[in-house]
């Protein structure tokens, strides 16, 4: 492909449902996997902003999986992300939120937009005919989008496949049927999926799921997708230049473990492209935090499954505070609030101290207390996007610098707080809807 090409094509499917729970992270890891060992080159997204499925989907793949989302991400993003995909890839796949129709925008807001195939797995588990039912109104639903056909799930035997199968009308594409197989189940939690790297078994498991997709019509190439290039000049190194380096020799200390885990790889790959160079440390194994940071992250995860590992942990402690204590900037999403914050209670009752940091105390929920995606208005830098999704609830004394709104509604969401030389919120931001932003808050700027 030349650089002064203006499209670019490449084999592309999006894997959806009619709801959560169908199997849509494991039919896409196993069909990522599946191909992958054909020796074709696979790039997966993930629609939404989501941590733990895409995971998964690396650990399938091979290559990092970013987000797409027509409102966080943008369309003009995510026509970049996909056009540079299509340049690199053999295989583009795309699984999809919730259910196909689910959301403002939704999964086939998505796939309308870039005309991408769409392959709906649906679960047949004590279902019959009405499985021809639900394929009819997926795939009428709407004309604009481009409808590939419908692979059944958890199949009880080759007799309920065959009934699956005559119920479908004869115009739309029966891709297969997997049977049900704890062999190759993901397991949840609160938030979703395990993380990929505490199922000891997760190569195995998404093996078996390549294995029983292998015999369905989805082990063929889907039809090519054209995606519009962003611009004539496809140089990589172009889009960094077009990018600031707003953040340019700075060093950014990123938590990373499995207690703070909760990263877009496209935030800190906007990061490096604004200049600043990253390095890692875990708080859950006692790391201190680099001596020469400029500026720490301590991103979301889990710190409520690792809070007396986290309590006792006192060298990671100290370093924090002394980063603090030293008016260096300290940014803090989610679990990294919990972990700033003077105690967090787990739903068990269990009180355990924290940093100490940020004056509050947080208590776990048995239910998730927010979910959705939310926007901060800066009045210096403009609009950031992003979103929510956790079960804890903090009580605090300080008053919110800014906050966020819900996008749908404009309702008030979380609230941002500044303490010294600390931000931190609940928000999971997507910087680079802003890049701006994302840089005053690692200069310990105002927003």
């Amino acid at each position: 492909m030349t650089a002064t090409a203006t499209r670019v094509a490449c084999p592309a499917l999006f894997i959806s449902a009619p709801a959560s729970g169908q199997g849509k992270t494991t039919l896409t890891a196993g069909l990522a996997r599946l191909h992958r060992r054909a020796g074709r080159r696979v790039r997966v997204f993930k629609t939404g902003p989501d941590f733990l499925d895409p995971m998964i989907l690396e650990r399938a793949s091979g290559a990092p999986v970013l987000s797409l989302d027509l409102w966080m991400v943008g369309e003009a993003g995510c026509r970049a992300l996909l056009a540079q995909a299509a340049q690199e890839a053999d295989l583009i796949l795309i699984e999809g939120v919730m259910g196909l129709f689910d959301g403002t925008p939704s999964s086939a807001d998505l796939a309308a937009t870039f005309g991408v195939p769409v392959a709906a797995a649906i679960s047949a588990k004590s279902m019959a005919q009405t499985f021809g039912a639900i394929a009819f109104g997926l795939a009428r639903f709407r004309a604009d989008v481009p409808f590939h056909g419908v692979l059944a799930n958890h199949v009880g035997s080759p007799r309920h496949a065959q009934m699956l199968q005559e119920a479908l009308p004869a115009d739309i594409r029966w891709l297969g049927h997997v049977a049900s197989d704890a062999a190759f189940a993901l397991p949840e939690r609160h938030l979703g999926l395990h993380r990929a790297d505490e199922i000891g078994d997760l190569d195995a498991r998404i093996d078996r799921a390549a294995d029983a997709l292998e015999a369905t019509a989805l082990a063929a190439l889907p039809p090519a997708v054209e995606f519009a290039l962003p611009c004539n000049d496809t140089d990589a190194d172009a889009d960094s230049a077009r990018t600031p380096r707003l953040l340019d020799g700075r060093h950014i200390a990123v938590a990373r473990d499995a207690a703070f885990s909760f990263i877009y790889p496209a935030n800190l790959a906007l990061l490096e492209t604004m200049g600043a160079r990253l390095s890692f440390f875990s708080p859950l194994a006692d790391e201190a935090a680099p001596a020469d940071a400029d500026a720490v992250y301590l991103p979301g995860g889990y710190p409520e499954l690792h809070a007396a590992t986290l309590a006792a942990n006192a060298r990671s402690a100290q370093s924090l505070r002394a980063h603090v204590a030293a008016q260096r900037p300290l940014v803090a999403e989610c679990g990294g609030l919990l972990y700033l914050l003077d105690t967090l209670t787990t739903t068990d009752g269990a009180c355990t101290p924290m940093l100490g940091l940020l004056p509050g105390a947080a208590v776990m929920q048995k239910r998730f207390a927010a979910l959705g995606m939310q926007r901060l208005d800066s009045a210096r830098h403009g609009t950031v996007t992003g979103h929510t999704f956790h079960y804890s609830r903090v009580s605090t004394p300080l008053a919110a610098e800014l906050h966020a709104r819900h996008a749908q509604t404009g309702a008030a969401g979380e609230p941002v707080y500044r303490h010294g030389a600390i931000v931190a919120t609940y928000m999971h931001a997507y910087w680079p809807s802003n890049p701006a932003f994302a840089a005053a808050l690692f200069h310990g700027t105002a927003l």
